[in-house]
């Protein structure tokens, strides 16, 4: 995970529209950056629900919301079209900014030791400077725990 006081490494990705998107877009902006598995699994699920249900508390603070996994641009218009998610999904199929965010794990499952993305929730300042960062959070409670953060 990246310490808090650094740039937020630039990117940009795709959305689940296929348009490009990149850090630098949103600067005068807060942006709420959490990376996640895999669309349409349970927890990930709640996750991305929570944040939409939320969402018009989010924009009232000035924030946008960005989720970003290593699925397709096609699975991830899917999960936006079945929950109804109101904010932007990046496809990071590469896992370049995956890796660039430190999110790229060691997974242990059932014995297994896997490699994946484990669930981290930055919150970038207007400035692309990571003023919070949260690894390993609860995926039902963090987009409370990140609107809690914007104050």
């Amino acid at each position: 995970m990246l310490d808090t006081g650094t740039p937020a490494p630039t990117f940009t990705l795709p959305d689940q529209n296929g348009a490009p998107h990149s850090l630098s877009d949103y600067l005068g902006q807060k942006v709420v950056l959490y990376f996640y598995s895999k669309d349409m699994t349970s927890g990930c699920s709640k996750q991305a629900c929570a944040f939409g249900e939320l969402y018009p508390q989010f924009r009232e603070k000035g924030a946008v919301i960005l989720g970003v996994s290593k699925d397709s641009v096609a699975s991830h218009k899917k999960f936006e079209e079945k929950y109804g998610l109101p904010f932007t999904l990046l496809s990071d199929p590469e896992t370049e900014v995956i890796r660039a965010y430190d999110v790229w794990k060691e997974k242990k499952s059932s014995g297994k030791v896997t490699m994946g993305v484990v669930r981290t929730t930055y919150l970038i300042d207007e400035a692309g400077v990571i003023v919070k960062a949260f690894g390993n959070v609860k995926a039902a409670e963090n987009p409370a725990q990140m609107l809690r953060e914007l104050g």
